[in-house]
């Protein structure tokens, strides 16, 4: 199989990129954060319903509370 020509040569990396990935990884996320990426999850794996808001999933989130 012929190698596709994007990756037949390494591209050298950003030093911008290279700088922001140095960032992220030394970030600590918040529970705060951490409960909107769950609200967003849950909102984008939601069936396509106009009831179904990113509010509306908020709010449910709220009273729903897994047992451990």
């Amino acid at each position: 199989m012929a190698l596709r020509k994007q990756t037949a040569k390494r591209t050298e990396v950003r030093s911008d990129l290279k700088e922001l990935i140095t960032q992220s990884r030394a970030k600590r996320v918040t529970e705060e954060e951490l409960h909107e990426q769950r609200i967003s999850f849950a909102f984008g794996n939601a069936m396509n319903n106009d009831k179904i808001t990113k509010d509306s999933v908020r709010t449910t989130s709220q009273r729903v509370r897994l047992k451990a």
